[in-house]
């Protein structure tokens, strides 16, 4: 072997050393324990972090693929772990880091890690802290989503008929545990919101542990919850058990039964009661009233005015009586005033008239007498005759001719002539 031969090339170095790591039964599967270290770099649906010593002398870089659908609590910086996976080499740089298969808090439950984790989120934003709504205290239709077999459903139709009969109980059937639970819960709760037909809504499932449990503790269905309009009730497990659903729901039950009569809380029998009740007190109020209308009545009835009703009227009588005289003398002052006044008017208007008419009945009197001596039958009564041909005034000799008839119109009548012979006069 020659001198250059010794040597070896970076990547023959890694590619045997990574031969050796995946031949290595030690490192197929190691478990580990340390705090995270390096938090916060996350590819896609990849998590990148270091795991350290709590002394902090060696640290290893590890990596979980697809964490979100493996871990039930979000790592945090700081937290101490116990984690289970292999050791594999990076060829490109030479470094080794540990592929996690599954990782849970140290001390602490994952699932109970990340109900704490998923509480606090929830708690922040609010959730909790919504408005409880008031159930409705004769409810006509309660909504119930849990399991069709379990004895949750029996439980609450037997509370509802012996408490409420008139309400009615309708199941909507959910598987209540497992992968699928929450999806199926959260589908027949909308289902219920969208149908507006229920008064209440009670989820219920029995008791078991935190796993049995854990499909109550989903987010979306804790949010699906805080969102409905009717009230809701949650009876999932025992009473020491506690679900983000409790914390969401406007009312929580330790058992199916309380749920039922938290759903209820009016019975049958308590209605009854205070409907008759009521009914004494109505009747009751109503006597009361009806005797002290009758009290008002028979006083009214013996008051004076009724027994001697003509007493009521006397003091007005005499007030119409002295109106009516002295509207009379009022009315008659007032006549001969105007009558007064009239005549004064009358008088006056006359004296005027006389005034007013004189000056031109003298002036009309003057141009008649005027008129009159330029009538033509002035001239006429002296002795003149006005002549006419053919109702034509004769002005001419011209006029005429002999043989003509003609009228002659004289101051007392109408006479015919005949023109014997016509002559013009000569002027001197």
């Amino acid at each position: 072997m020659s001198e250059t031969q010794k040597y070896l090339t970076i990547s023959a170095l890694t590619a045997y050393l990574k031969r050796k790591f995946d031949a290595d039964p030690y490192l197929q599967k190691v478990y580990v324990t340390g705090e995270i270290s390096n938090m916060g770099r996350r590819r896609g649906r990849h998590l990148y972090f270091s795991i350290k010593d709590p002394s902090g002398r060696a640290v290893i870089s590890a990596a979980m693929f697809s964490y979100a659908n493996r871990l039930k609590f979000q790592p945090e910086e700081g937290m101490k772990i116990n984690a289970v996976g292999h050791v594999q080499l990076y060829e490109p740089n030479g470094t080794y880091a540990i592929i996690l298969d599954d990782m849970t808090p140290d001390g602490v439950g994952a699932l109970f890690l990340a109900y704490e984790q998923l509480k606090k989120k929830l708690s922040a934003e609010g959730l909790f802290s919504f408005p409880k709504k008031k159930l409705p205290l004769l409810p006509r239709k309660i909504a119930v989503v849990t399991s069709p077999t379990g004895a949750v459903i029996e439980d609450i139709v037997r509370t509802v008929q012996r408490r409420f009969p008139s309400a009615q109980v309708v199941l909507y059937p959910a598987v209540v545990q497992g992968e699928k639970a929450a999806k199926t819960i959260i589908k027949q709760i909308q289902r219920i919101d969208k149908s507006n037909q229920y008064d209440t809504l009670i989820v219920g499932r029995g008791g078991g542990s935190i796993e049995d449990l854990w499909a109550f503790n989903d987010e979306m269905l804790a949010r699906t919850v805080a969102e409905l309009s009717i009230p809701v009730v949650s009876s999932v497990g025992h009473e020491t058990d506690n679900t983000l659903i409790d914390f969401v729901a406007d009312h929580r039950a330790a058992t199916p039964t309380a749920a039922a009569e938290l759903a209820t809380p009016v019975t049958l029998t308590q209605l009854i009661t205070r409907l008759n009740e009521l009914q004494v007190r109505l009747q009751l109020t109503l006597q009361q009233q009806i005797d002290v209308k009758r009290q008002r009545v028979a006083r009214v009835a013996n008051h004076v005015i009724f027994q001697q009703p003509d007493r009521l009227y006397v003091g007005y009588n005499q007030r119409v009586d002295q109106l009516r005289h002295d509207l009379e003398q009022l009315m008659q002052q007032h006549i001969v005033a105007a009558r007064h006044r009239l005549t004064v008017v009358s008088q006056r208007q006359s004296q005027m008239s006389q005034q007013i008419l004189q000056q031109p009945r003298e002036k009309l009197q003057l141009l008649a007498a005027k008129l009159d001596s330029m009538s033509p039958l002035k001239i006429l009564v002296r002795g003149f005759v006005v002549m006419e041909k053919e109702q034509q005034v004769v002005k001419s000799i011209q006029e005429i001719a002999a043989e003509d008839q003609v009228n002659l119109r004289l101051s007392d009548g109408v006479a015919k002539a005949k023109i014997i012979e016509t002559s013009k006069l000569t002027h001197e």
